[in-house]
């Protein structure tokens, strides 16, 4: 009887993931997203064919089968990471995707490392199960999108416990002898599974296009679109006078300053600073509101003569980083080079020259 639920189950999941599939080829949510919302949703099936004995495929094509299914969380996590706006290193990216495949290899053509390609798998997939829930949720005050951040708790969430049940039930089965396609555990994996995939059908694409933007709609306004005049509200007139005024005396220079901090500091609610800077000012993130004004000062800084021997780590403190690879990475976002390079630029020093020092005052 349990067998017949997790086969109707099981079909439905399968079901549910080619509609979605179809819903994903069919929209124009922007390439670098559809990707991974494929890779994810195609590996959700590869695992509900490969999991169970009543859909299992032996043969030849068994090893790939399983490389997708196995594929599934690295795909989930970039998924999420390109959800969220929060784009992985390439370096990052491509060594854990090289490393997944390694650990696929050993434990599906060598027999004698079959356990350490298992060791490898899951606790790549458990590492990135936790970027994707520290993301999600711990960089979820940065998130000035409503219908994301209600993704970023629920998304994390539902990935953390299936993939922490799917962990669990194969760890039983490595060290307890416990097959893990035992019926309740099979159904109870199951569902959970189908619930997944009826969340991201509904929750994605019942929403409005703020969550998953067309291409080139993902990016917060450029300085044009934010120097045309603003459709206010007297009360947002008074507020945006009132930021416009904190910035102008430097709150972004604030180290750690979130929008939690900005909003007490202006005498608001957070919700309504939160609506005027992602609704009427175009930014999709609070990070992308500060670095607009810390970027600004750091390219004047840059390229200001006076302080050519001024260090770019001293720059990025002054404007309130926390790192230097942070304060690089925002200004590469910003502007399409690093501080250095654009010092070069600014300052007329061709490449891999010295920068000259300034000239001392000759009295």
């Amino acid at each position: 009887m349990i067998e017949d639920w997790v086969f109707l189950v099981r079909i439905m999941g399968i079901g549910s993931g080619l509609t979605l599939i179809a819903m994903v080829v069919a929209s124009e949510v922007r390439l670098s997203v559809r990707v991974p919302l494929l890779g994810m949703t195609i590996g959700v099936i590869g695992y509900l064919l490969n999991s169970t004995p009543l859909m299992t495929v032996d043969g030849p094509m068994d090893p790939w089968i399983d490389l997708v299914s196995l594929s599934t969380p690295f795909w989930i996590w970039l998924f999420g990471r390109r959800l969220f706006e929060r784009e992985p290193e390439q370096r990052i990216m491509l060594g854990t995707a090289a490393t997944m495949l390694v650990g696929w290899f050993l434990s599906s053509f060598v027999p004698a490392t079959d356990l350490a390609g298992f060791f490898i798998l899951h606790v790549v997939s458990l590492a990135l199960v936790a970027d994707l829930v520290r993301v999600g949720i711990f960089e979820r005050d940065d998130d000035l999108v409503e219908q994301r951040r209600i993704v970023r708790l629920w998304l994390p969430l539902l990935v953390a416990v299936q993939a922490g049940q799917i962990l669990l039930v194969e760890m039983l089965e490595v060290f307890f002898d416990l097959d893990s396609r035992y019926p309740p555990m099979s159904l109870l994996n199951s569902t959970i599974i189908l619930l997944i995939m009826l969340f991201a059908a509904i929750t994605l694409f019942r929403t409005d296009r703020d969550l998953l933007p067309a291409r080139g709609e993902e990016q917060s306004a450029t300085p044009d679109e934010l120097a045309e005049p603003l459709d206010l509200s007297p009360s947002e007139t008074v507020l945006h006078e009132k930021l416009t005024s904190a910035m102008d005396e430097g709150a972004y220079r604030e180290p750690g300053l979130t929008i939690a901090g900005l909003a007490a500091n202006l005498d608001t609610p957070e919700h309504r600073l939160r609506a005027l800077i992602n609704q009427k000012l175009g930014h999709r993130n609070f990070s992308a509101f500060l670095n607009r004004y810390r970027i600004a000062e750091a390219r004047e800084k840059l390229a200001d003569r006076e302080s050519v021997d001024l260090p770019v780590l001293t720059i990025a403190m002054d404007l309130g980083y926390n790192s230097l690879p942070t304060f690089n990475r925002a200004f590469r976002t910003e502007t399409g080079t690093t501080p250095s390079e654009f010092r070069r630029e600014a300052i007329g020093v061709e490449s891999g020259a010295p920068i000259p020092a300034t000239p001392a005052v000759q009295n």
